[in-house]
């Protein structure tokens, strides 16, 4: 899939919204921002990369061209994007779990938007508003957001330690130092490997979804006929 990289997965979810309330969610956002605690529950997600919400006016869509018409749209929309780790079901479920306020305070003068919870009516309403990424590029494919912040910390200790060190440090001193520096990052000097299965039961529940739309089905079919061509051709 074009909106997964390696161990990261980007999503953009367009809701459209009415441009006679769009201004009250621009004074939410702006109150979020000066009281960081009514995002707690998100900013302690280690899962996410980046999470960001943006107000687009309906007479604010960018043109390229002098040519280009201009829409003539009935609604504001409201543009949310974020990369994060993980499965889709994973991170939708954990932000209903973290903030189930905040999405609901974000999300509520959204048309048809059902609510944070239940979570069946939120899954279908983001897949709904959900636009495919046509490309993306992540520089560390193997990285975790966790990674990342590991690999901040053993630079950062690895420059103090540098700093410390004297020509004239006997081998010792050194030495004990040196076990001290492993001793506090031996939780940041973890291995990166390919993310594998989350779990069997997830597997088979991905699936099942895929019999019941068809797709199983079909790609089935396809293989028995891709043998068939070459057990003729043999």
């Amino acid at each position: 899939m074009s909106n997964i990289a390696g161990k990261a997965y980007a999503m953009n979810v367009i809701t459209p919204i009415r441009w006679t309330t769009a201004w009250l969610n621009k004074l939410i956002f702006w109150i979020a921002l000066k009281r960081p605690s009514t995002l707690r529950g998100l900013i302690t997600l280690s899962l996410i990369h980046y999470a960001r919400w943006v107000i687009i006016g309906k007479n604010q869509f960018p043109h390229l061209d002098s040519s280009q018409p201009k829409e003539k749209l009935h609604y504001s929309y409201m543009l949310f994007f974020s990369n994060f780790n993980g499965s889709w079901d994973q991170y939708v479920d954990s932000f209903t779990f973290a903030i189930p306020g905040g999405l609901d305070l974000f999300w509520k003068w959204n048309i048809r938007y059902p609510k944070s919870v239940a979570l069946t009516p939120f899954h279908h309403y983001i897949r709904y508003n959900q636009i495919e990424t046509i490309h993306y590029y992540n520089a560390y494919p193997l990285a975790t957001s966790n990674d990342v912040k590991s690999a901040k910390a053993v630079k950062d200790a690895l420059i103090q330690f540098q700093c410390q060190s004297a020509d004239d440090e006997s081998d010792d001193n050194f030495l004990q130092r040196y076990n001290a520096l492993l001793r506090g990052l031996q939780h940041d000097l973890g291995a990166m490997h390919p993310t594998p299965i989350v779990s069997m039961s997830a597997y088979q529940v991905e699936r099942r979804k895929r019999w019941h739309d068809g797709s199983l089905q079909k790609e089935i079919a396809a293989q028995q006929a891709a043998q068939g061509g070459q057990n003729h051709d043999r």
